[in-house]
């Protein structure tokens, strides 16, 4: 792990703004790990805030609903920010923003949920993991195997991105609830919140809300909660990436090793983003489906980078417009953080699930250098978080030797992209080991 540049000055201490609604926004149907959704309207209806608009018979996927009222105008195919282009479903604002969402439970009836219904209401939602991996929450709420052990992923280790941060300080008591909810669902023995000593104000906040207790060499142990009888624990990271990563997480806090081919629930574990925790408990509590989240817009080129609240669909040139001027002619933007996001070729793209951050920047920032001959220093071997050798898999790659890239366990990387970052040879490793984890599985 290394110590990056966090460039999170610029929004950390700035609250999350709400975003106007656009004019029109951009469902993509497939904004999850799993089968595609087909949509559930046709041209020419209209929709409500929050409808289910897209669906899909199987196990592992999540459907999409309408983040603003209005008519549909078009189904069609429309920029990715993952996938290049997707089919997506085009809604035109009416500027009501009607609802057919039912009132808020009471306490009373959220008490009484079992776990299979509060899966069932996240599955409607339509609640991914929206620390970029989007995979189907309701699936990991129901793991093949007993867990014990929950962790909450607090951490935000790439550089420029805050909105898990100002979720944290923000909305602490609904994040609590919501830690509530996922730890009865899985059976939960004991709860873990980490969070880097870069996020004061965030450790501060837990700590004042009924989570005081004794620092103990970087653990924070808190009573037992008394409304599960699940005891919670603040745990102070040192700041470092890619410390977000499940892996790592389970490493520093437990010293529990994932074995390779494994998942965590396979050695008890299971670990939730902060952000997907508060998409449960607005689904549980407020039966709101997942129609918006918070997206971080900073970068060298923007003028007042924020955090905002946007709609699902919102085509990313109204967020970057929100917070503009640019102040420097644009090169590059980037959806997710710098080291593992993803270069977009049009503004067109709308926010989806998995929209951690938008990033801008200029030429200078933009210019890849030239890629120079391996000289063997092992730096990318030192760094690697999942003790890979990625000069072999990236020569391998390089070479079309795909059989030989599956021996050494390309498909193993988890793309934080540390390898190219210390490369002094300026090899873009982390692509060509893209590259041969498709071959691989193909």
């Amino acid at each position: 792990m290394v110590r990056l540049e966090e460039h999170k000055t610029e929004t950390e201490n700035k609250a999350i703004e709400k975003i106007p609604l656009p004019s029109r926004v951009y469902i993509p149907l497939s904004q999850h790990l799993g089968k595609i959704c087909k949509p559930q309207v046709k041209i020419g209806d209209y929709v409500f805030t929050g409808q289910r608009i897209g669906s899909a018979q199987a196990n592992v996927y999540a459907p999409v609903h309408a983040s603003i009222s209005g008519k549909i105008t078009s189904i069609q195919d429309w920029p990715h920010p993952v996938l290049g282009r997707g089919k997506s479903i085009v809604i035109e604002n009416d500027g009501q923003d009607k609802s057919q969402i039912p009132n808020p439970k009471s306490q009373i009836e959220i008490d009484n949920l079992t776990a299979e219904q509060i899966r069932n209401i996240v599955l409607e939602a339509g609640i991914v993991g929206m620390g970029g991996a989007s995979f189907p929450t309701h699936i990991k709420l129901n793991p093949p195997k007993a867990v014990d052990t929950l962790l909450i992923n607090g951490a935000e280790c790439e550089p420029y991105l805050t909105g898990d941060y100002r979720l944290m300080i923000e909305k602490t008591e609904e994040l609590l609830r919501g830690i509530e909810l996922v730890a009865r669902c899985l059976g939960i023995k004991q709860v873990y919140i980490a969070i880097e000593d870069n996020k004061p104000q965030a450790i501060k906040a837990f700590m004042v809300s009924g989570l005081a207790g004794q620092r103990v060499s970087g653990l924070t142990r808190t009573p037992v909660n008394p409304q599960t009888g699940t005891p919670l624990k603040v745990i102070v990271l040192r700041s470092q990436y890619p410390q977000g990563g499940e892996k790592q997480l389970i490493k520093n806090i437990l010293n529990k090793e994932v074995p390779q081919g494994k998942l965590p629930f396979d050695i008890g574990v299971v670990v939730h983003n902060v952000a997907t925790v508060f998409a449960v408990y607005e689904a549980v509590y407020l039966n709101k489906p997942l129609y918006e989240r918070v997206v971080t817009v900073a970068g060298s080129c923007i003028s007042n980078p924020k955090s905002l609240l946007a709609r699902i669909g919102t085509p990313i040139k109204d967020l970057i417009d929100f917070c503009g001027p640019l102040k420097e002619e644009l090169a590059k933007i980037i959806i997710g953080g710098p080291m593992m996001g993803i270069a977009q070729f049009s503004d067109k793209v709308p926010v989806i699930k998995s929209t951690t951050g938008i990033l801008l920047f200029n030429k200078k920032e933009a210019i890849f250098n030239e890629e120079l001959p391996c000289i063997r220093c092992g730096a990318c071997v030192r760094e690697c978080p999942v003790f890979l050798m990625p000069s072999l898999i990236s020569l391998a790659s390089q070479k079309g030797l795909w059989p030989q890239a599956k021996i050494y366990n390309a498909s193993d990387c988890i793309e934080c992209g540390l390898c190219s970052y210390v490369c002094p040879a300026n090899i873009r490793l982390v692509q060509h080991i893209k590259r041969a984890k498709i071959e691989v599985v193909k």
